[in-house]
């Protein structure tokens, strides 16, 4: 069975270093066009959606820059769940820990620590890398909020045992940190 692409290959007319810069569902402020259509599903949805389906695969073939950006939504759901079930806390407190990871400082492609430097080309100017920064931190505050709605659906004191037992798969045998 092979691995789930992204639905957003053929809408990736603009892109910075391999990642399809896409609109999002979003209220956090960045450099994202909105999309205010909330039926309408955008790439944070398909991580999520996609997240417990790849996650079992260690190889992936990349069919576009949508695929890059899915790659890096699905290695981040499992690193929120790892700092999840390690935190154990209940829904509020939840919120404010992935929060707080979202905005943690992160490389980018192009720069030294950045894990994936083969898969991902490097920013073609400092003014690409600094945009690129911006609509990460904003696909990682929205990511990180969806995911706490799935992984909090049924109780606010305690997270999905279903959502935490993927805490362990590891993408494509990679992580972001």
């Amino acid at each position: 069975m092979p691995a789930y692409h992204s639905s957003f290959i053929n809408n990736t007319e603009h892109q910075i270093a391999g990642f399809a810069i896409l609109p999002l569902k979003t209220k956090f402020r960045g450099p994202s066009q909105t999309v205010n259509d909330l039926s309408v599903q955008d790439i944070v949805d398909e991580c999520i959606e996609l997240f417990r389906a790849n996650c079992f695969f260690k190889n992936f073939e990349i069919k576009g820059s949508a695929d890059r950006t899915l790659i890096y939504g699905i290695l981040f759901i499992s690193d929120c769940l790892n700092k999840l079930s390690r935190a154990n806390c209940n829904k509020n407190d939840s919120i404010k820990l992935l929060n707080a990871f979202a905005l943690e400082n992160f490389t980018v492609p192009g720069d030294a620590g950045f894990p994936f430097n083969s898969l991902y080309p490097a920013p073609s100017n400092q003014s690409d890398s600094d945009f690129l920064r911006q609509y990460i931190t904003q696909f990682r505050q929205e990511l990180a909020l969806r995911l706490i709605n799935h992984v909090y659906a049924n109780s606010d004191s305690k997270p999905n045992k279903w959502w935490l037992c993927f805490s362990k798969r590891k993408f494509m045998n990679k992580t972001l940190s």
